[in-house]
């Protein structure tokens, strides 16, 4: 049974290695695979059930059993998949491992013992991890998002380019892993995501096609890109509208062919993979403008859906979304024992105004959940003042206006503004509009700098 080399690119491997010197040895057989190995030492530097976001194993050496620091209910608490390495057989001890802790090595093992245990557990692991449950769980109550999920089971099924458009924290990922998972070609693959205006001019070649061993100094093993690694899944470029003009160049040519050429290679790779984009730009705008290729544009925007904001969507899926994120920060056990969330909190989440939109959103649920975990109640008195970090008037249980109405955008305009000490540049990123576009709006609504907020 071999395991798929993009899987070692979503794992993780814990090492701890006691009397044998292992941990180097691991790393020399899979790294150079993708996967991330970490020196752990010690049981407590596993990370937790809940806080794993990839696939993890460890590795550890049976000399640390019966060591002060290590108890088999302790690191069967972790339910990680563990790989012993000069543990005795089982047949000799049948007591010691339980069953799902029966995968061993000998001392000496090799590169090729290592990878066949690996290969026995992936499947399990891919499996766990694409059950974990996200943290942002899917809510969508309002007319908005049923509209949008409506979209989205309409064409997910087809393989055809996407292009999604919502402002900055409004869970464009989220919908980008809707189409994923609902394809029944893809959505077996990989989900590889990329946010292009992290990527540094330098390294986007080989960040995104690869490159071959001693391709350039340190170039120590051969590199799978973005590309490489999304075939037979999903690639998600985020912030698409980011990616300057030569890089989408080399973007277009790579989507045309569906072929690339590492660097330092010669030999043509094929591609084949579901291409999701998203950004917070207006991108017709910008190929007027001459700042996105139009051929790159129209490469990409076979399907062009828009996520709603949170305003748009409602106050409904507000309280959704702050119970959802609440019940995975506490503990579903937790937020069960609690007495149903008062009126007073569902007004106030309802009312407020999250220029952030989802991500403002969770960042308040973090601060409401640590102080419900702190007085075990919901204290009005110490959860009210929390909504004072949004702005404006998010915590005064008003009715606000329609969100396309006109007084509603002037009101969001000098929120952003607000929020960025009134820097032009700075508060148009946030929008997701250009400089330009602001200063016609601030016009429009006769936006002053006298309506700054003393500080």
């Amino acid at each position: 049974m071999k395991a798929e080399r993009w899987a070692y690119e979503t794992l993780e491997v814990y090492v701890w290695e006691g009397q044998y010197e292992i941990a180097d040895r691991v790393a020399r057989f899979l790294t150079p695979l993708g996967a991330e190995v970490i020196r752990a030492g010690a049981l407590d530097a596993l990370p937790p059930g809940e806080a794993r976001a990839k696939p993890c194993i460890a590795v550890i050496s049976a000399s640390v059993i019966g060591s002060a620091k290590f108890t088999l209910d302790g690191e069967a608490a972790h339910g990680m998949p563990v790989i012993w390495v000069g543990a005795p057989d089982r047949e000799t001890d049948p007591g010691r491992f339980p069953a799902e802790y029966a995968h061993i090595l000998p001392h000496d093992f090799t590169g090729a013992d290592l990878r066949t245990q690996i290969a026995k557990l992936m499947p399990q692991l891919l499996a766990a991890a694409e059950s974990r449950p996200d943290v942002a769980d899917l809510v969508a109550g309002s007319p908005a998002m049923l509209q949008l999920l409506e979209q989205v089971d309409t064409f997910a099924r087809f393989d055809s380019n996407v292009m999604l458009y919502g402002e900055t924290g409004a869970g464009k990922e989220r919908i980008a892993r809707l189409f994923h998972e609902r394809n029944g070609t893809y959505g077996k693959g990989p989900f590889v995501a990329v946010n292009c205006g992290a990527i540094p001019d330098g390294l986007f070649e080989s960040q995104f096609f690869g490159h071959a061993k001693g391709a350039f100094t340190g170039a120590m093993f051969a590199h799978r890109g973005y590309f490489e690694q999304a075939t037979g899944g999903t690639l998600f470029l985020d912030e698409i509208g980011d990616l300057p003009m030569f890089q989408q160049v080399k973007l277009l040519r790579v989507l045309e062919e569906n072929a690339l050429t590492r660097l330092g290679s010669t030999m043509a790779v094929k591609l084949d993979f579901r291409l999701v984009a998203a950004t917070n730009k207006d991108l017709r705008e910008a190929v007027s403008q001459g700042r996105f290729r139009a051929d790159l544009y129209f490469r990409l925007a076979v399907i062009e859906l828009r996520i709603p904001t949170l305003e748009e969507r409602g106050p409904a899926d507000k309280v959704g979304l702050l119970q959802s994120f609440l019940r995975h920060m506490i503990g579903a056990a937790t937020y069960d024992a609690l007495p149903p969330m008062p009126d007073w909190l569902k007004g106030a989440v309802g009312t407020a105004f999250f220029i952030g939109n989802v991500r403002e959103l969770r960042n308040l649920a973090e601060r409401v959940g640590i102080t419900v975990q702190h007085c075990g109640e919901w204290d009005e008195e110490r959860i009210r003042p929390l909504f004072r970090a949004l702005r404006p008037g998010a915590f005064d249980g008003t009715e606000r206006a329609d969100p396309r109405g006109d007084a509603e955008e002037r009101r969001r305009i000098i929120a952003a503004l607000d929020a960025n000490g009134w820097r032009r540049q700075d508060t148009a990123a946030c929008l997701g509009i250009s400089r330009k576009v602001l200063w016609e709006k601030m016009r429009k609504f006769q936006i002053a700098d006298s309506e700054a907020e003393p500080v």
